[in-house]
């Protein structure tokens, strides 16, 4: 008679099998090459000149282009998910991010998470894991730590819920407190192979940019995508694991598509350096056309040569009007796909 294996599978975690303090080490590390980079260039209209060509970033003080900050973010949160949001009915937000160094071709990335939150909800079948996620080079080296929260089912409903604790986390990173690569220098800035001619001072707080290009996603490019991050959320393959059959777009997918719109305005927005906070304000199915704006929150100087930061908030919609956000009571419009606050570092 045959013997059961189902021991040796691994159904993910549930809400009630987080503990507050216990640090999660993720399996399988990953070595990028510049497959990532084309595949990324590939699935997004990513143009910035920065991450597409070594000779561009050379003058620009870095020893090569590095990949994406936005593919190294996917990366890293890709090996997170069979830990913490295999169960999830939806991600909820992110804040607290930063990019601590650029990611290479060869370099090797690893990542664990720490559990720094956890709240039952009312309903009593699922509850929101807050974690802090980090992502670690082959010289142990920090490249990048975010938090993100979760709502997680619970595999047992009438299991006891842990002890209730909220996070207290900074809404804003302080433009002193993002991290620059070594060495970077804008001061011969080519303005001209970037693409546009707008530095940090054409751009002013409260400026909004309607980026005008739209893309719409397909089912097999989103699953490729996502598969390209091993990222094993059932939600985004298997159309039972939600009501209504469909399969959910991965939301870090929107992020880069919203990012790769904003070329158009933001050309010079060359570097994402800090995440301020984010949030997934609607699901986002097949079909949808993805359309983003952005505002001008803040900006700031810094201590690289000829570079400025700017904090942007990036807005990505299935549709209506440029630069509407919430409905009168607050809450966000049905059309709104993506909010997301980050700091970008642009040519003084």
């Amino acid at each position: 008679m045959a013997k059961s294996t189902a021991g040796k599978t691994n159904p993910g975690r549930f809400f009630e099998d987080y503990r507050l303090g216990e640090v999660i080490r993720h399996a399988v590390p990953r070595t990028v090459s510049g497959g990532e980079r084309a595949l990324y260039h590939a699935l997004y209209p990513a143009r910035h000149a920065l991450y597409s060509s070594d000779e561009f970033a050379r003058a620009s003080g870095l020893p090569a282009a590095p990949l994406d900050d936005l593919a190294a973010f996917h990366l890293v949160f890709g090996k997170t998910v069979p830990d913490i949001s295999l169960n999830a009915v939806a991600n909820l937000g992110y804040a607290e991010g930063r990019w601590h160094q650029p990611v290479y071709p060869g370099d090797s990335l690893r990542a664990e998470s720490e559990v720094i939150g956890l709240k039952q909800n009312s309903n009593g079948k699922t509850g929101v894991v807050w974690v802090r996620s980090r992502g670690f080079n082959q010289r142990d080296e920090l490249v990048l730590d975010y938090v993100r929260w979760v709502m997680v089912r619970k595999g047992n409903p009438s299991a006891d819920a842990p002890e209730t604790h909220v996070p207290d986390l900074v809404p804003v990173l302080a433009a002193e407190d993002l991290l620059l690569p070594a060495g970077l220098d804008f001061t011969g800035y080519d303005f001209t192979l970037a693409g546009e001619p707008h530095r940090w001072g054409d751009y002013a707080v409260g400026e909004r940019i309607d980026h005008v290009d739209g893309v719409t996603v397909e089912e097999a490019e989103h699953m490729l995508a996502t598969r390209l991050w091993q990222n094993t959320a059932k939600v985004h393959f298997d159309t039972t694991a939600r009501p209504d059959g469909s399969r959910l777009i991965y939301g870090g997918h929107v992020i880069s598509m919203a990012r790769a719109l904003s070329f158009n305005g933001l050309a010079n927005a060359q570097m994402i350096v800090g995440l301020n906070g984010g949030a997934h304000a609607n699901p986002c199915l097949a079909g949808t056309t993805i359309r983003a704006w952005s505002e001008v929150l803040d900006k700031a100087e810094t201590a690289a040569p000829g570079v400025g930061a700017i904090r942007l908030r990036l807005v990505a919609t299935s549709g209506g009007a440029p630069f509407q956000l919430r409905d009168e009571g607050g809450k966000y419009l049905p059309e709104v796909l993506l909010d997301l606050d980050y700091w970008a570092v642009m040519p003084l």
